[in-house]
């Protein structure tokens, strides 16, 4: 297992590498750039964040307007202006060059500046960090906590008064929306029309610094419980029928009859035979699941409850073009998910010894 680890382990770079490499051409080459957000926000087509960074840009040149179709809504701009503006953002190199310097600063864990925050991309990826990792581990592991010992038991009660109603619920909590729940929370739990219990914003109180390490821990929980728990509702309908539906699979082969024909007790059975082949496929399901929750399907959460994640962070860079931010989250949520699939594997060997990667080709 020391061999396949340090295998996948040697693969990160150059699969990194890959990924960001593609991303950047198709990014780069696509329109409506940072440039482009620049001129819109100039011509007052927008008036965005970048209104900051326009006074830079015109104060570099104050020659009269010339005519400059390079960019579209450029018309009546000084193309001496757009040079200035694309020097700012280091577009007055070719795109093998601003590859490149990517490249070598990236190897050095150099993520670059938000073009419209002037702050490092890394600083922001810290501060945001904590939001995302709160949301995507608790509830993850509720999920998983609620999903599998639910799905067990359904397959074991198949066709029963409880695997009946737990399907109803399971169903309501697939067709609903984790963001409608969210709202419905609020509006039953923080302060909305009814019970005023919960925050309704932030992820700690803003004595949180005063706090005991006790009443930290506590004010922290309070926090979450809202966003964790419209997570988890709307998380669990698919895992638990999977889990379900992989157990009744594995009842049904010859070897789980056979060893009931054998007298063996129905938990050994269940636990000591089915768990592990049937878990598999759900433990198969955990990296993406948890990057999927840490990176993008809290998005909306993030927005209802007032959490800066980075999910909300890599949505805005996308709007706004900002590319170090784009690229600075892609190499990080790429990282992550290398990282999370070879667990993944380790724990296939945990859950079931059989399973060998060493004798597997990579």
């Amino acid at each position: 297992m020391a061999r396949y680890i340090t295998r996948r382990l040697l693969l990160i770079f150059p699969t990194l590498i890959g990924i960001i490499t593609l991303n950047f051409f198709i990014v780069q080459l696509a329109p409506g750039g940072p440039v482009d957000q620049m001129i819109a926000t100039l011509t007052g087509q927008d008036t965005g964040s970048a209104a900051s960074r326009v006074a830079g840009a015109q104060s570099a040149v104050q020659t009269p307007q010339m005519e400059a179709t390079q960019y579209a809504g450029a018309q009546g701009l000084d193309p001496e202006l757009i040079a200035a503006i694309e020097k700012q953002f280091g577009f007055d190199k070719p795109i093998h060059e601003r590859y490149l310097k990517m490249l070598g600063d990236y190897l050095t864990l150099d993520l670059g500046d938000s073009y419209f925050q002037n702050r490092p991309v890394i600083d922001l990826i810290i501060e945001r960090l904590p939001v995302s990792v709160s949301l995507g581990l608790w509830s993850t592991l509720l999920v998983y906590l609620l999903s599998i010992p639910l799905g067990i038991r359904k397959a074991v009660h198949d066709g029963t008064r409880f695997d009946a109603w737990t399907s109803g619920v399971i169903f309501v909590g697939y067709a609903v929306p984790s963001f409608l729940f969210a709202v419905f929370m609020i509006v039953l739990f923080a302060g909305g029309s009814y019970l005023d219990i919960f925050p309704l914003k932030g992820l700690t109180s803003n004595d949180w610094d005063t706090m005991s390490p006790l009443a930290k821990v506590g004010d922290y929980f309070w926090h979450l419980a809202l966003p964790v728990a419209a997570l988890t509702i709307g998380g669990f309908a698919t895992l638990t029928m999977l889990t379900k539906n992989s157990f009744l699979d594995e009842i049904s082969k010859q070897y789980v009859l056979t060893a009931r024909a054998k007298g063996i007790n129905q938990k050994r059975v269940l636990y000591g035979h089915v768990f592990r082949n049937a878990m598999l496929i759900v433990i198969a399901g955990f990296p993406a699941a948890l990057i999927g929750v840490l990176f993008t399907g809290a998005l909306l959460i993030e927005v209802i409850f007032s959490l800066d994640g980075l999910g909300l962070l890599g949505f805005e860079a996308v709007l706004r073009r900002d590319y170090p931010i784009m690229f600075g989250t892609l190499f990080c949520f790429t990282f992550l998910g290398l990282l999370l699939t070879l667990i993944g594997d380790i724990t296939y060997t945990l859950v079931d010894p059989r399973i060998d990667f060493e004798t597997r080709e990579t």
